[in-house]
């Protein structure tokens, strides 16, 4: 069965974006774009809310013909465009979702139908990256297998919380790490009792932990 893994970056109190949903308020760095063409990489569907699909076909497409770009951002701008595009809304049309590569819209009441659908087909992970309510409804259903929680060094004070639904299962920490040349740090959660836990004792940590 393929996972469903959500990658996110927080503030250090918790928010994903700033006031008015200003994501270039979190504290960005090239560890940042380096996970995210890890996880994208590893999958080969992308699973958006409106907000957060309108944003990326708006930005990624160019990226990747543009030699100014670095190929960091060029690779993540190709497998962007190359990946199955899944869009859980009820506002937009079948219509609105063309000119960036293969799409399918979701209606919000089908979200978990679709999900488990998705997840029973032969593939790579479906990764979302952003869609806060989207992924949110989905962890509070247990649809969720892993959540990648970067954590950013910086205080927001005010803006989107990462969170917003209660969760009916425990979380179990996979792996933590701080990411190279960077102050961000990333902890790997999976849902209920999936996977092991992360080691406890620092002498049997990662070479990478810190």
């Amino acid at each position: 069965m393929r996972k469903l893994v959500v990658t996110i970056l927080i503030s250090l109190d918790g928010y994903a974006a700033g006031p008015g949903g200003d994501f270039m308020a979190m504290p960005l760095d090239e560890s940042f774009s380096a996970y995210n063409l890890e996880r994208l990489r590893a999958a080969d569907t992308l699973l958006l809310g409106r907000t957060t699909f309108l944003g990326f076909r708006s930005y990624w497409p160019p990226v990747a013909a543009d030699p100014e770009q670095p190929a960091v951002e060029r690779e993540i701008s190709r497998r962007n465009t190359a990946a199955h595009k899944v869009v859980v809304s009820d506002s937009l049309s079948a219509e609105d979702l063309s000119g960036w590569g293969e799409s399918e819209l979701v209606r919000r009441a089908a979200a978990h139908d679709a999900v488990r659908r998705l997840k029973a087909q032969d593939g790579a992970d479906i990764l979302v990256f952003g869609s806060i309510p989207v992924w949110n409804d989905l962890l509070a259903a247990g649809l969720v297998d892993e959540l990648h929680v970067m954590v950013g060094n910086g205080v927001l004070g005010d803006g989107v919380p990462a969170f917003t639904a209660g969760l009916p299962v425990g979380l179990r920490l996979r792996e933590t790490h701080r990411l190279a040349g960077s102050d961000h740090v990333l902890l790997v959660y999976a849902t209920g009792d999936r996977g092991p836990r992360a080691p406890t004792d620092p002498t049997d940590a990662p070479s990478d932990a810190t």
